[in-house]
C-alpha cells in the first residue's frame, strides 16, 4: 500500500467512529509508518512496550522520533515488576523462559490496550519471516479488534527509499550491525546469511514475542 491508500483506509476507519491505535518498537523500519500516521492523524496514540530491557539507544531514538513527528506516545509498562519475573531458581525469565518473559512484558500489557480499541495499526512486513508472510492486510485480533497491516507488502528497500525521500533518521545501532532490535539481552547483530528476525532470540526456536501470534487470529 502507498501513502494515499493507507490514508484512505485510516480515514475510513475514523469516519466510522472506530477507535484506532498503533504500536511501535522505534526501529529504523518503524519510522515510515509513524511518519505516515503523523501526517494523517497525529492524535492516534502510539504505544511503546517499555519492557525495561531496551537498549539505551532505543529509548533515546524513540524520544527523538516522538519530538520530530509530534507523536502521541504512551509508554506501556508491565504490571509484574522485574523482581517478580524470576524462575524457580531465581534467574530472570529471559534467561530460562523467554516466552513467559515476553508474555509478561509485551503480550499481557497489550491485551489490556486491545480491550479499549477497535483498530490496531501494526507495521509488520511479510519479508521479515515466514510467519509474517502468511498474514493478511486485515486480520482479526483478540477481543475482535481488527489488525490493519499497511506495510505487509513493503520491503527493506521500500523502507530505505521512503526514509531517504523524507529525510527520516535511522536507529543509531543499525550502523553497528543491528537490524532487528528488541530487548538488549535477546538481540544480537545480524549475520549476512540470517533473515532479519533471526537476530532475535538467537539459537532458540523463537522468532516472535507473542504480539503477532497470541494476539492474532489466523
Amino acid at each position: 500500500m502507498n501513502f494515499e491508500q493507507i490514508k484512505e483506509k485510516i480515514e475510513g476507519y475514523l469516519s466510522e467512529g472506530r477507535k484506532i491505535f498503533t504500536t511501535s518498537s522505534f526501529q529504523t523500519h518503524s519510522i515510515p509508518l509513524l511518519h505516515i500516521i503523523s501526517n494523517i492523524e497525529p492524535s492516534i496514540p502510539v504505544y511503546f512496550l517499555n519492557t525495561g530491557y531496551h537498549f539505551t539507544e532505543t529509548i533515546e531514538f524513540r524520544d527523538e522520533v516522538v519530538e520530530l513527528l509530534n507523536l502521541k506516545l504512551i509508554d506501556l509498562k508491565p504490571d509484574t515488576p522485574k523482581n517478580m519475573q524470576l524462575d524457580p531458581d531465581g534467574k530472570l525469565l529471559f534467561t530460562s523462559d523467554p516466552d513467559h518473559c515476553c508474555y509478561l512484558n509485551k503480550t499481557q500489557p497489550m491485551e489490556q490496550v486491545l480491550m479499549r480499541f477497535d483498530i490496531w495499526v501494526n507495521g509488520i512486513r511479510g519479508e521479515q519471516n515466514s510467519f509474517r508472510s502468511d498474514l493478511k492486510e486485515e486480520q482479526t485480533a483478540k477481543y475482535d479488534v481488527l489488525r490493519f497491516h499497511p506495510m505487509i507488502g513493503w520491503t527493506s528497500k521500500d523502507i530505505f527509499d521512503y526514509r531517504k525521500e523524507y529525510n527520516l533518521p535511522e536507529h543509531p545501532l543499525e550502523s553497528r550491525g543491528y537490524f532487528s532490535i528488541g530487548c538488549e539481552p535477546c538481540t544480537r547483530k545480524l549475520d549476512l546469511d540470517m533473515q532479519e528476525r533471526e537476530a532475535r532470540w538467537y539459537g532458540l526456536n523463537k522468532t516472535e514475542c507473542g504480539l503477532n501470534t497470541d494476539l492474532v487470529k489466523n
